[in-house]
């Protein structure tokens, strides 16, 4: 009878336990040569990104230099590889916000998915490039 009580009582303790979090970083180097098509611009940065798959929270720090105006929007697009392109995500700046741009949302399941498969990019927009002045495809460290 002690077996049994202690194999239950091990048993709702691995059940029961809390879930631990796995934290991934990922990262994004932003390009003109990224853009589909590709585009001529002295414009580049960098970003790191973090995902919680147990909250299935997104956190980004974006940071990029030499653009051709200030920013006009950037978001997260995808599914995507990087030779297509996609439809916005998350969206992460909007007019005129300047470097670093730093923000977190929640994904959705297949969100998370798409993006830990790589099929997420980062997409910085400008006046002077409306489709994206430099993209960068997220993956893992």
């Amino acid at each position: 009878m002690k077996l049994r009580r202690g194999l239950l009582l091990g048993f709702l303790l691995i059940v029961t336990a809390p879930l631990r979090a796995e934290t991934i970083q990922m990262a994004a180097t932003l390009g003109g040569g990224n853009e589909v098509p590709a585009i001529q611009t002295t414009g580049s940065g960098t970003a790191g990104v973090t995902l919680d798959t147990t909250t299935r929270t997104i956190a980004w720090d974006v940071r990029f230099q030499g653009l051709s105006g200030p920013v006009s929007a950037a978001h997260f697009h995808g599914p995507a590889s990087a030779t297509q392109n996609a439809p916005v995500v998350v969206p992460i700046a909007k007019a005129g916000d300047a470097p670093p741009l730093r923000g977190s949302a929640t994904l959705t399941e297949q969100q998370m998915a798409d993006l830990l498969a790589g099929r997420w990019y980062i997409n910085i927009h400008t006046a002077a490039h409306p489709p994206g002045e430099v993209r960068g495809q997220v993956t893992r460290r």
